[in-house]
């Protein structure tokens, strides 16, 4: 089974970012609407390009098409390929419209066919290891989930100057027509509704705050570029997940549970360490001195943020090797600034998605996501999309089964051991703390 893309704007660029550690995934070619976009992108990765998507999908060795269109063409898109007898992978938001949605999942599953969207983090290792965790009860019960999207003050950064490694432009403008929770939420929906399972009921607010973020027309004008969402799981969980981009970076994943803390800095590196920390006296008044809130090293003393969870490295679907990377050819400085980069920044393997999608069409098992989780994801992001100011309750009408982890992170073991009861110097700063705190 061979592979067609369709789209090769600035995402492109991220997918085959990582493409090269799937030597099974092999791509037969690439289309898009624009002729001189395509085929730079073709040169560039030495694909073959189709003259249309018409042409891509009546390749009869493609089974799965990757849909990297802009939002408002992933509806035609994804139904045109569909219809043509293809497995799809959409990038996200799959479409803005609930029944769309339920038209593509209908035709679909009336053709036997997968249909399966981005993104893939709730796959990587860093997802997996809290998964693990909250699984094997390293927190107690958890009873609060907190998930940051602030993105960046993305409007002073020249965004309209970015350009992907061929060149392409990043679409400012329409992702601020979009809007950020649109582009944004699912990365946060779709570890949270994996772990905790589907969605109650969710309470939330939208507005525009940058309405001079840009001096270019946006249609429409007030597409909000701030939400935040509380969400009522089933499971008895609360979540809270805030979208921005007009807030310093910050996208950080807590898992609270009654006995501890379980905590990520990025949903963006698949490889982020994991920290848990089991709550102590010491620590719960630690951290409420400033100096201890100001200096990691007195934070490792007192065990404020807890220690590095042992992070789990799982092979990719299809594969055995665990953590497969490309080699660097040191010898070339781009090269070398790229992969420095990637270590400060983290990179997405957003080739992780496609790899389980094609794996489990393989093998005959279910995929992750099903159809039933990204529908219920779908109108779980439209909700907090379109909340506006009012803050009514939105009670879900879809829902799922709830997931089981990767078969790998289920068969592995992490000691926790070394997670317990604070040690002798620890215990006796801690009694220290409370009698200062009782004078």
């Amino acid at each position: 089974m061979k592979i067609g893309i369709i789209g090769c704007g600035y995402v492109f660029d991220h997918y085959m970012a990582t493409w090269n550690r799937y030597p099974g995934l092999v791509i037969a070619g690439i289309a898009d609407i624009d002729a001189l976009r395509r085929d730079r992108a073709a040169a560039f990765y030495e694909l073959k390009a189709y003259a249309s998507n018409d042409a891509l999908l009546a390749d009869p060795e493609i089974g799965v098409v990757i849909n990297l269109t802009s939002i408002r063409s992933h509806y035609e898109v994804t139904r045109t390929a569909l219809n043509a007898g293809k497995h799809v992978y959409s990038e996200k938001p799959l479409v803005t419209d609930m029944d769309q949605a339920r038209e593509l999942f209908d035709l679909a599953e009336s053709k036997g066919l997968r249909l399966s969207s981005a993104p893939s983090n709730a796959l990587g290792d860093t997802t997996q290891t809290m998964w693990k965790a909250v699984r094997d009860g390293a927190v107690g019960d958890v009873r609060t989930v907190y998930a940051e999207f602030d993105d960046n003050v993305i409007y002073l950064m020249h965004p309209e100057d970015w350009r992907s490694r061929t060149g392409a432009p990043w679409p400012y403008l329409h992702e601020y027509e979009a809007g950020c929770t649109f582009e944004h939420v699912g990365y946060h929906l779709t570890w949270l509704c994996a772990i905790f399972g589907p969605v109650e009921s969710v309470t939330a607010f939208s507005k525009q705050t940058l309405p001079d973020k840009t001096n270019m027309p946006l249609d429409p004008p007030n597409t909000p570029d701030f939400s935040v969402a509380c969400l009522n799981f089933k499971s008895g969980v609360v979540g809270r997940v805030t979208c921005s981009i007009g807030v310093p970076y910050d996208h950080r994943m807590r898992i609270f549970g009654n006995k501890g803390m379980i905590s990520a800095d990025t949903y963006r590196d698949y490889r982020c360490p994991v920290y848990l920390e089991r709550f102590s006296q010491l620590s719960l008044n630690a951290r409420k001195a400033m100096s201890v809130r100001r200096n990691s090293f007195l934070q490792w003393l007192f065990g404020v943020r807890g220690r590095k969870l042992p992070l789990l490295c799982l092979p990719p679907p299809g594969s055995a090797n665990c953590g497969v990377q490309p080699k660097i050819k040191w010898w070339k400085l781009g090269e070398v600034f790229r992969t420095l980069k990637l270590r400060e920044l983290g990179q997405q393997d957003k080739v992780l998605g496609i790899a389980e999608l094609a794996d489990a069409i393989a093998t005959g098992r279910p995929s992750f996501p099903s159809h039933a989780f990204t529908l219920h994801l779908t109108e779980l992001t439209l909700a907090i999309q379109r909340a506006g100011i009012a803050n009514a309750a939105y009670r879900l009408e879809t829902t799922f089964e709830p997931s089981e982890p990767r078969p790998e992170t289920l068969a592995s073991r992490i000691n926790y051991a070394n997670f317990g009861e604070p040690n002798w110097l620890q215990q006796r700063i801690d009694a220290f703390l409370i009698s200062m705190h009782k004078h």
